[in-house]
């Protein structure tokens, strides 16, 4: 059953497809909606810069991040996903990719979010390393996952991000309206 289980969350959530990826995006754009804008808010987007969005499911988060004259890039592993993300935000560059591989030129991006999708990451200490790669000097990681969705502890996180080559750590918590658990979140920089 626990693997029927895994099967079944997968297909809704890590690797969107068929009818249960269409009911886990309008899960996601519904009950992500609040912690995508808000970590567009944290991010503190400038006219002008590029932003590169990890796992942005069904594209709350790049719509919330468009305009302006920004660069908005969106990175999934899902074509369900990126579909989606096209309806919402057609001016978004959209592609198949994952935060290990996201496909960007060395340092091309100023701004990179996560929402609630670090769990699903395949080799975390990889996906920060080319989170950090693609980062011009200055440019900032904003993430945010459930915290009872955390693969690791929050400190443990944080440690991976440093290792990684970010400097400017911040954490904290943050309660999403409406829906009762804590968020964990991360502000970083490239020096």
């Amino acid at each position: 059953m626990s693997g029927t289980y895994t099967q079944v969350l997968d297909r809704a959530f890590g690797h969107p497809r068929g009818l249960l990826g269409r009911i886990g995006g309008a899960v996601m754009a519904c009950g992500n909606a609040a912690t995508e804008r808000h970590v567009v808010s944290v991010a503190r987007l400038t006219p002008g810069e590029t932003v590169l969005v990890i796992g942005p499911g069904p594209g709350v988060g790049l719509r919330a991040a468009a305009g302006e004259g920004r660069t908005i890039i969106g990175v999934d592993p899902s074509e369900g996903m990126l579909a989606l993300s096209r309806g919402r935000c057609p001016e978004a560059e959209l592609r198949l990719g994952t935060a290990e591989r996201t496909g960007q030129p060395d340092e091309s991006v100023d701004v990179v979010l996560s929402v609630n999708n670090v769990q699903l990451w395949e080799d975390r200490d990889a996906a920060f390393a080319e989170l950090r790669r693609v980062l011009r000097p200055g440019g900032r990681l904003v993430l945010s996952a459930h915290e009872r969705w955390l693969p690791v502890p929050r400190h443990v996180l944080a440690g991976e991000v440093t290792a990684a080559g970010f400097t400017d750590l911040q954490t904290w918590t943050w309660e999403p309206p409406g829906f009762g658990a804590m968020a964990a979140q991360l502000r970083a920089r490239v020096a």
